[in-house]
Order: C-alpha cells, then structure tokens, then sequence
C-alpha cells in the first residue's frame, strides 16, 4: 500500500468542484504496475467527463480524473508485462488510457504502458498518446496520398501539429489555419499557414489552384465546415469536433466514444511510441502546473488557447 494525492470531482460542474485527496494505492494486481506519476497530460475531455454534459451519476462520485500520464514504475504485479516488452522498477514509462491520472501514483494495467521515449520529457511524453491518436484516426479514415494538397482547420493547436507532423513523410502538402500569431507554428511543422476568417475559401483556392484531396477539422466552426465541403466532397472531411453537422451533411467523425475509434487508437500506440523514439513526432508543451493547481490548470484549458499542450507535476 502506498500513500498518494490524487485529485478527484467531487461533484458535477466546472473545474472548481475539483479537489485533491489522499489516496492509498493498493499493491499492483496480477498484469498491473503502479506508475510514480512525473506528469500527467490534461486533455478538453478531462473537463469534459465531470462537467454534467455526458451525464450525470451522483453514484459514480467522486470521479477520478485524467487519462494519460508519464513516471516510472515503482511496483509490478504477477506476470506483468509492458506493452513494449519487459518493465522493471526505475523504468521510465507512459501510459494511456488510464483512470485517475491526476495522480502522485496509481495503478495500471500493463498492456496500457509504452516505455517512454528519450526524446520526450515527462511532461511531453504524459501529452503525446491522446492527440497523437486522435490525428492518426483521422488519417485513417480519410487517407491522403504523395503528391496531394489538404487543408487543416486549426492546424496550430495540439491535434493539428501532430497531423502536420504524420502527414509529412507521406509526401503530403498541408495548408493550415491559424491566427498570424501562431503561423511560425505552423510553419515549424511543415505546413503552410493561412488565416481564417472571410474569404478564407478564396485564400484556400489561391494556395492550392489545383485544388484539395482532403480536409481535416480541428475545430468544429462553421466556417471550417462550410469552407472544407466548398473544397472537398464529404467523404474526403473528417472532423473532431462537429459531430452533429458530420450527421447532417453526411461526412465523417472521429471520437474516443466510438468503439471503431477507440480500437484503432488502442492499436496504434505503440507505432506512435516508435515515431517519438524516432524523433519523427514531439509534442510541443506550453505550460506545467503542480498537481494541487488543477482546477486553473484545466480553466486554463478551457479558455481554448493553451498554445501548447499543459501538464501537472506532482
């Protein structure tokens, strides 16, 4: 048994109903190791999935929150084994998908657990799975090949770098929206930017006068819906963030809560573990808060322009 602080929702709301508590984290369990958390990554779902709008169960309180983080293994379990082979004591490691990230420790299966690249840091590594899989699934449901031209709305936020960052080895030239602020970003990961806002279709035309093969949308506006289906046919959009216009005009959403989704993130992890270990895939971190600073740690989130990815350090 081993003393921890773990934060937890107390009740449904925004981020102030969150709290942090001691916690005892029992012995790992047969295919588990306990993982003494350096970072954990916070994600819009966190907020998400106490906030009340999935539901609400005041049976299920209180709600443990966070679903990827970063340590080292301090306790395994009967026959655990890493997803990447192997696993000791001391071993760096990160996992996802967890319960209770927003943990000092806690327990995880160990086919959740990817020994963690020496190319990312513990703050970078606790954010690099979620985002990571989210860009991967959209190409897999809208695939590109060499030689072609897409646009990506909101190209400068975290999904969108990783996209950048998966497209370029396949040959792909992206054209991505952004604030002028954030244009260098976009440019750092091989993308050309481009501002939204009016006449954002007739920028588009101009950049790529042999038009788009494919439109990925990152941020679910109606400007990024209207333009992409000027651009593209329905089956060459893929969106994660408008769901609902996705089933009105018949193009295509991603989401952890499809089980399609969720099955083919799970098996991609290890392929993006290895792009990281490659230096071919980082995950750009703009600020770390401790643990006992969630609540504005995730208000911060919630303000929608991180500029960067943020973690918590126990």
């Amino acid at each position: 048994m081993t003393n921890a602080k773990a934060v937890v929702a107390a009740s449904y709301g925004g981020p102030e109903v969150l709290e942090v508590r001691d916690v005892e984290v029992p012995a790992p369990g047969p295919g588990e190791v306990t993982i003494e958390v350096r970072a954990a990554g916070l994600n819009p779902v966190d907020y998400k999935l106490f906030s009340g709008a999935r539901g609400a169960d005041p049976d299920a309180l209180p709600l443990p929150v966070g679903l990827e983080v970063a340590g080292v293994i301090s306790a395994l379990g009967d026959g655990a084994e890493i997803a990447t082979g192997g696993g000791a004591v001391g071993d760096e490691v990160l996992a996802f998908r967890v319960t209770g990230g927003y943990a000092s420790s806690l327990n995880v299966p160990a086919r959740d657990v990817f020994a963690k690249p020496a190319t990312l840091d513990f703050p970078e590594a606790a954010n690099l799975l979620l985002v990571g899989g989210t860009a991967a699934d959209m190409l897999r449901v809208v695939p590109v090949r060499a030689g072609t031209t897409v646009v990506i709305h909101g190209a400068s936020g975290a999904v969108g770098v990783s996209l950048l960052q998966q497209l370029e080895p396949l040959g792909v030239r992206a054209i991505g929206t952004a604030s002028e602020g954030n244009f260098d970003e976009v440019r750092r990961f091989g993308g050309i930017p481009v501002t939204y806002g009016p006449g954002l279709e007739e920028r588009l035309r101009e950049l790529a006068p042999d038009g788009f093969s494919a439109a990925y949308d990152c941020v679910g506006t109606d400007e990024a819906v209207a333009v992409s289906l000027a651009l593209v046919n329905p089956e060459n959009l893929v969106t994660i963030a408008a769901a609902g216009r996705a089933a009105e005009d018949g193009f295509k959403a991603v989401g952890g809560s499809n089980p399609e989704s969720a099955a083919f993130r799970d098996s991609n992890r290890a392929a993006l573990v290895q792009l990281a270990a490659d230096g071919k895939l980082v995950v750009p971190v703009a600020r770390t808060f401790p643990l006992e600073e969630a609540s504005a740690a995730l208000a911060f989130l919630a303000e929608g322009h991180p500029g960067g990815k943020l973690a918590l350090i126990p």
